[in-house]
């Protein structure tokens, strides 16, 4: 039979019965809107939750001395020259590489006039944190203005905790190379702020050199590299770990596993999630075809009598059920890019600061909207609409022309 006629037939019966269909469409373009818009919310979140595993200071890739995970402190340091890169590796390149800051990091107690506390006291040399949340985060005081500066940055929450502030000295206690005690006096040049109170607790910051010449020691304990994109990590390793042997070469996912599970798990969330709506839709849409079909029961038997064969009659039964996904579909996709749109910039979630810093996330929820999950939403879209018309095409293949004709 001629496909066009077909699909004339097709069209001309969604409009005879206009409310039922209507209100199938508007299901399925809601429920496509209401995905799409859910899906960049969840794809948003784990993309938070990679920027802020790697803004921890662990960056894309971290290195370290082997068995400092599990007995931190400067014994297990390691030494590279002041003129290493990671993008002179070969294989690397300058545009794979955002940055990369050497750090040392050793267990401490801090004590001021009232309080003691056990942290992380942090070397860094502030012109290459930019690679992590040290560069970003709010500084109520003044900043470290260098490797050598022997000045402190408190987290305020720790600051709370002491009961100091800006500007007073407190005392600092930790191992040196030789395994003997180190104590020394510091001021504290400022107060910084973070996302989580979690940090601001556990670490104190102060000038790389500093730090080394408290413990009499040139060396290093951890080395973090920031990429470009995600994406060039693997790349990266491999040629890390081939130039950086006896050395713990790690990705962000190693150190931060249970982050790096959620970030994997939102691929399934979004396929589950999307399931569940349209496979619910599936239902409406297979009960309106089939109640499509019995009504027409004396129709299709007059065209299976006047030669129209089963496979046309099938054919026009999916033929109405596509016409009425795709629609969906288009305008579902439209009021989804319409309600995403506003969104695209971000949501200021500051009224719940206290919970956001409580998870970690920032403040600032930003959905992101991938041409990927577009492509699932449709694809999956099309093949549930195909599936929910093989019942409905199977019974209109069923009304024979006698039956039809009692009816």
């Amino acid at each position: 039979m001629n496909p066009m006629l077909l699909f004339q037939l097709s069209w001309r019966n969604l409009w005879r019965r206009r409310r039922r269909n209507g209100l199938l469409l508007a299901a399925i373009s809601f429920a496509v809107a209401g995905v799409v818009v859910l899906n960049s919310f969840i794809r948003g979140l784990q993309v938070q939750t990679m920027q802020t595993a790697v803004n921890n200071m662990n960056g894309h890739v971290k290195v370290l001395a082997p068995g400092y995970l599990d007995d931190p402190g400067i014994a297990k340091s390691f030494d590279l020259a002041k003129e290493w890169r990671p993008d002179a590796l070969e294989g690397i390149e300058a545009e794979m590489v955002a940055g990369w800051a050497s750090r040392v990091r050793v267990p401490a107690v801090v004590m001021s006039e009232r309080e003691t506390r056990g942290v992380q006291l942090v070397g860094i040399d502030p012109a290459a944190e930019a690679i992590s949340f040290i560069g970003d985060m709010a500084v109520e005081g003044e900043r470290l203005s260098g490797p050598e500066d022997r000045r402190l940055l408190v987290g305020r929450a720790l600051a709370g905790q002491l009961e100091t502030a800006a500007g007073r000295r407190i005392v600092l206690i930790t191992q040196g190379a030789d395994g003997r005690n180190r104590e020394a006096g510091y001021r504290i040049a400022g107060l910084y702020d973070t996302e989580g109170e979690g940090l601001e607790k556990a670490f104190l910051f102060t000038g790389i050199a500093n730090v080394q010449n408290l413990l009499d020691a040139s060396v290093i304990t951890e080395l973090s590299v920031r990429l470009t994109e995600d994406r060039h990590s693997p790349s990266v390793l491999s040629r890390m770990i081939d130039a950086l042997t006896g050395l713990d070469v790690l990705t962000w996912q190693d150190l931060e596993p249970t982050a790096a599970a959620m970030y994997e798990f939102v691929d399934l969330a979004i396929a589950m999630w999307f399931l569940i709506v349209m496979g619910a839709l599936a239902f409406g849409l297979i009960n309106t075809l089939v109640t499509a079909v019995m009504e027409r029961t004396r129709e299709l038997g007059m065209l299976r009598a006047v030669g129209m064969r089963p496979r046309a009659v099938v054919v026009q039964v999916v033929v109405e059920s596509m016409l009425i996904m795709v629609l969906g579909i288009v305008i579902g996709l439209a009021l989804g890019m319409l309600l995403y749109l506003p969104m695209a910039s971000g949501i200021d979630l500051s009224a719940f600061a206290a919970a956001t810093e409580e998870f970690g996330f920032s403040a600032l929820m930003v959905p992101k909207l991938e041409a990927g999950d577009i492509w699932l939403v449709v694809s999956l879209a099309i093949v549930i609409g195909l599936l929910a018309s093989v019942y409905p095409a199977w019974r209109s293949v069923k009304i024979t022309p006698l039956e039809a004709m009692r009816r």
